[in-house]
């Protein structure tokens, strides 16, 4: 009996496994048909992501390159204006004027010059009796200290502006950030700032309220500001004015450019006191002596003014110095 069940169990074993064998083998091509038709569906969905993909890669890659191609032109559009603009001659009088930050008119100006010149001069000619140095004075002093003294209110004046220039970004930045338009954020400048930005970005405000757009009014701010710092704002707002972007990105990055410039500024002038000081210790030198010499053997230093040799030794002697002043000046300024 227990032989029999054995037996009949084999069969049954070798039936079943006969039957899945006969079963794989009819179903095996209809199961390998179906794998690859799986797969070539797969690899077809495959390649039409791909080619969605590399269809968006290419738009974007030409949006870039439309894009870049749009600020290369602003650029050299800008550059070509700039240096149109420094091609020109010296600023006229009434634009250092404004520059200096003076309500003064140019008649006003000549007049004070001549004013001040009539008056060393009278001076002089009272303490020496000599009408040739009193006109030479008389003229150096009416066409040059006046104009020297422009220009060392204009350079303070830039000065101020470049400390307080980041700061008025940097407010610029949170209010477009908030939400405010470019106008608006200008306008809290104008009317919140500090001077002389506040004073800049009202004649902002004042040309756009005379019809012109932002990138215009922004691009004058140069003619009465001359820095390169204030030449990077108008183009950064001329860009984002054609291409587009994020405005307040663009200027948080200028805010740490001109941060970065300000350091490496204060830098170099620190490395360059030394040389400075040199400089200053040898161009007084002459003089020192000179007066040193005067007091201890006066009749030794006269023959320089009372004699002609010593005159064109003089002149020649300031000749020299004037070129050995200038080029130790040229070697210790560093324009960044």
């Amino acid at each position: 009996m227990f032989g029999i069940d054995i037996t009949i169990l084999a069969i049954v074993g070798l039936v079943a496994l006969a039957t899945a064998g006969l079963a794989y083998g009819i179903l095996f091509a209809r199961i390998e048909t179906e794998k690859k038709a799986e797969s070539r569906v797969r690899k077809v969905k495959s390649a039409e992501t791909d080619r969605v993909k590399m269809k968006q890669s290419r738009d974007r890659l030409n949006e870039m390159s439309k894009r870049r191609k749009s600020v290369q032109d602003s650029l050299k559009d800008l550059e070509k204006k700039q240096q149109e603009k420094t091609a020109r001659k010296t600023p006229a009088m009434k634009v250092r004027l404004v520059q200096a930050g003076l309500s003064m008119s140019v008649s006003q100006f000549y007049m004070i010059s001549f004013v001040l010149g009539f008056f060393i001069a009278f001076l002089v000619f009272i303490g020496t009796a000599n009408p040739l140095i009193a006109v030479g004075l008389l003229i150096v002093v009416t066409a040059g200290l006046p104009r020297w003294l422009i220009s060392f209110l204009v350079k303070r004046r830039c000065k101020k502006f470049l400390e307080e220039f980041p700061n008025a970004l940097d407010v610029m930045v949170r209010s477009i950030k908030s939400g405010l338009p470019l106008n608006d954020a200008i306008r809290l400048i104008a009317n919140d700032g500090q001077e002389p930005v506040k004073s800049e970005f009202k004649r902002v405000i004042e040309a756009q309220q005379l019809g012109l757009n932002i990138p215009e009014a922004c691009a004058r701010m140069i003619n009465v500001v001359p820095l390169p710092e204030v030449n990077f704002f108008a183009i950064v707002i001329a860009i984002q004015a054609q291409a587009g972007g994020n405005l307040s990105e663009a200027i948080g990055n200028l805010s740490k450019v001109l941060r970065e410039r300000r350091k490496m500024k204060s830098k170099v002038q620190a490395l360059s006191m030394e040389a400075k000081a040199s400089a200053c210790i040898i161009g007084a030198l002459p003089f020192i002596v000179a007066f040193l010499v005067y007091i201890t053997s006066p009749e030794y230093m006269m023959i320089l003014f009372t004699d002609p040799r010593g005159h064109l030794i003089m002149a020649a002697s300031g000749v020299w110095m004037s070129i050995g002043i200038w080029v130790m000046r040229n070697m210790i300024n560093f324009d960044i």
